[in-house]
């Protein structure tokens, strides 16, 4: 039997336009721009699906807290009947957008088939720059455009609160969910926030010293996706950003260097591969480059990935050791890649490029 609290909670499906409402956000940090949207969906369907982006990545200044503290965050900020009404599930970012469509489409079919045969599924958002591209993404859901709630928007947060969270909460505190403040400020006095304010403070100088150039600066990068017998070539970074992150081997290329000689070049000082530079060039099996406009806190930053594959030898791996940017060199077994302990989004990288090993 259905208890009288119990029902009372339930919604009447028939008062709604839809069954799921769908609402897809990266929600760092999480502010009543974000919170007006969702109870606008719960208004229009009997349940909400929301899914956060950038799930499973290394804490950094655009991605500062984890899929786990952005859905507490989240829930938080509803009452019980109302969390009742709502699933928040991780969602990892991808360089390939069909996958990326697939990973939403199986996401929102496991939470409203089952109970669903034929739901009624409507995407709602706000089309605040380019990118909410994907809010055209779903041709076969109904869609809800909102407007933008106080003009607000996540990123100036982050940033004031990196530099001084007491400031940063002050300016923007009214204007998140209390349950947030509260969050935010215990969060202040962790290590990890410790850290990510002094990757904010190297981020910002790094900024000031290219202000002064008549345009928007754009580097150029390289970085080698080495493997060899189910293993591949990482370095822990010594220097921020990302300090004590794993990493690809990679850098900056020269004002007088082609960008596969870099690659090379770079692969060598952080790791003191002996591997000679011909049979390196040779196991080239694919090459890409990786322009997502937001992939580097330090600005637009385009880097070219080589995918070297070596042959197994009875002698084992090739001996290694941490030189240059690098606290240290390790050969890591595949399977053991860690999202969270890679730097920006080199483990998106090795995701797309390890698929072409086998190729001939």
């Amino acid at each position: 039997m259905t208890s009288i609290a119990t029902a009372a909670a339930r919604p009447d499906p028939v008062s709604f336009r839809y069954d799921f409402m769908v609402f897809i956000g990266r929600f760092r940090f999480f502010q009543n721009g974000h919170l007006a949207v969702m109870r606008r969906a719960l208004q229009l369907g009997q349940q909400l699906v929301i899914l956060v982006g950038s799930a499973r990545q290394a804490r950094s200044l655009r991605n500062p807290l984890t899929f786990d503290e952005v859905r507490d965050n989240i829930l938080g900020a509803f009452d019980e009947a109302e969390r009742a009404r709502i699933s928040v599930l991780p969602l990892i970012d991808r360089y390939n957008d069909v996958e990326w469509v697939a990973d939403v489409q199986a996401a929102v079919t496991g939470v409203a088939c089952p109970s669903h045969p034929a739901p009624r599924l409507c995407l709602i958002g706000h089309a605040k720059d380019q990118s909410s591209y994907y809010l055209r993404m779903f041709p076969q859901w109904a869609s809800e455009p909102v407007p933008n709630h106080e003009g607000l928007s996540a990123t100036p947060m982050r940033e004031d609160y990196l530099a001084d969270a007491e400031t940063g909460l002050a300016k923007w505190g009214p204007h998140m969910p209390p349950n947030v403040v509260r969050f935010l400020r215990g969060f202040a006095r962790t290590e990890a926030y410790a850290n990510l304010a002094e990757e904010a403070a190297f981020i910002a100088d790094y900024k000031r010293k290219w202000a002064a150039a008549p345009y928007p600066p754009t580097f150029v990068t390289t970085d080698a996706v080495l493997v060899q017998s189910g293993h591949i070539l990482l370095i822990e970074r010594r220097n921020n950003p990302g300090k004590g992150l794993l990493a690809l081997p990679g850098g900056f290329v020269d004002q007088h260097e082609r960008i596969k000689d870099a690659m090379i070049r770079e692969l060598r000082e952080e790791t003191r591969l002996k591997v000679p530079t011909g049979f390196l060039e040779g196991s080239v099996k694919a090459t890409q480059v990786f322009d997502y406009p937001y992939r580097s806190a330090r600005g637009r930053t385009i880097s070219h990935a080589f995918l070297i594959v070596l042959t197994g030898d009875k002698s084992g791996l090739p001996k290694v050791r941490g030189s240059d940017d690098a606290r240290r060199a390790v050969w890591m077994p595949i399977g053991d890649l860690e999202p969270e302990r890679m730097f920006e989004d080199h483990w998106h990288i090795i995701r797309t490029m390890l698929p072409y090993a086998s190729r001939g």
